[in-house]
This record gives structure tokens, C-alpha cells and sequence, in this order.
């Protein structure tokens, strides 16, 4: 039971990341607003179907005060004219009118209370639906600036990295360079020795004594030529 409970935490803590990271905040800010909106827009939809309710019976209601007037001429013209019995069904019909008119003022009345009532929670939900309305705002120019703020960090810190790897690269070369240079002038010291033969020079012994010869020659020419030209002067 352990090793279960402890997969379905790792499970939902991997679902929780995934989640966070799939999650765009200014677009969960713009539903709750949009959800918020849609409330409100109900509550309006439904206080105008009350008001659009009550003027209905109130035009009932005045219809019924027109024939209750009426009747009460028509039972005074009855008695007038000595028709107690068309004065007495005047009188019937009137008090039934009657009736149905307190009946409809008891559902105006409701009407009213129920109207009060939306309209003081339209005002309430309103004056909530602004307010997130600006927080929303607020809190969605946060985010952008500090995902701004984040991406330029990412840029100047690869920026570093791709410096640091310029360097590290030069350093490199140059290592490789100095090393290069101090083997030349080894192999150049070495040559000079004798350590290490010239391979531009002559390899065979011979051909070697032959060369140092004639040019011995020549430097002994080169110097009776210069004693005589010493001579003449």
C-alpha cells in the first residue's frame, strides 16, 4: 500500500509540473474574465425578463382598475334605472375583478423584491467583474515583463556561454601555437648541432666533403682576388 501511495504522489507531482509548465497564465487570467462576463451578462438576461415580467401584470393590473370603474358606473346605472339584479351581477363581477387585481399586486410586489434583489447583485458582480478586470491587466503586464526579463536573461547568458567558448578556444589555439614554436626552435637547435641532419642538405658523406671543399676554393680565390686588388692600389 505504501509503494501505491507513494507512485500516485510521484504520479500527480509529474502532472502538476507538466501542467505548470503547459499553463499560460494571461490566457487562464482572459477565461476567468471571459467566465466572469458570461455571469453577469445571465444576471442582466434575467433582471430584464423581471422587469419585462412585471410590466406585463402592471398593464393587467390597469386593465383591471379600467373594468372595475366601469363596473361600478354600470351598477349605478343599473340601480338607477330600478335593475337591482343587473346592479347586484355588476357588483359580482367587480368584486371578482377585485380579486384578481390584489393578486396580481401580491406578484407585482414580488416581482419588485426579486428585481431589487438582481439589481443589487448585478451591481455587486459588476463592480467585481471591473476590478478583475484591472487586476487582470496588472498581473498579465507582471508576466510579460518578467517573461521578457527571463528571455533576455536565457539570451545573455547563452550570449556568456558562446563567449566562454570563444575563449576557451583562442586559449587553445595560442596553447597549440606556442607549442608548435618551441618545437620548430628545438628542431632548428638540433639541426644547427649536428644532433639532426638537414633534410634540404646533401646526405651523401661524400658529395658532403666535395661541397665543403669547392667552396673552400673559392673563399681562397675570392681572398687572392681581393690581395690583389689591394696590391694595385
Amino acid at each position: 500500500m505504501g509503494v501505491l501511495s507513494r507512485m500516485s504522489t510521484i504520479f500527480k507531482a509529474k502532472m502538476n509540473a507538466l501542467l505548470d509548465r503547459a499553463e499560460n497564465p494571461q490566457e487562464t487570467l482572459e477565461y476567468s474574465y471571459q467566465k466572469q462576463l458570461e455571469l453577469l451578462q445571465k444576471v442582466k438576461r434575467n433582471l430584464a425578463e423581471v422587469v419585462a415580467s412585471k410590466k406585463r401584470l402592471e398593464l393587467q393590473a390597469i386593465r383591471l382598475k379600467d373594468n372595475l370603474i366601469k363596473l361600478e358606473g354600470q351598477a349605478k346605472q343599473a340601480l338607477e334605472l330600478g335593475r337591482e339584479d343587473l346592479a347586484r351581477a355588476a357588483l359580482e363581477r367587480k368584486v371578482s375583478l377585485q380579486q384578481q387585481l390584489e393578486g396580481l399586486e401580491e406578484q407585482i410586489q414580488g416581482l419588485e423584491q426579486e428585481q431589487a434583489k438582481l439589481t443589487e447583485a448585478e451591481a455587486r458582480l459588476q463592480a467585481k467583474v471591473e476590478a478583475f478586470r484591472t487586476k487582470k491587466e496588472i498581473i498579465k503586464a507582471q508576466y510579460s515583463a518578467a517573461e521578457a526579463q527571463v528571455k533576455i536573461g536565457e539570451a545573455v547568458s547563452g550570449l556568456s556561454e558562446e563567449l566562454a567558448d570563444v575563449g576557451l578556444a583562442i586559449q587553445r589555439a595560442e596553447e597549440k601555437t606556442e607549442k608548435m614554436r618551441s618545437r620548430a626552435a628545438a628542431i632548428d637547435e638540433l639541426i644547427n648541432s649536428g644532433v639532426l641532419e638537414d633534410a634540404l642538405g646533401p646526405k651523401d658523406p661524400l658529395e658532403a666533403e666535395l661541397k665543403k671543399a669547392a667552396a673552400a676554393g673559392q673563399v681562397e680565390a675570392e681572398l687572392e682576388r681581393l690581395k690583389k686588388e689591394a696590391g694595385a692600389k
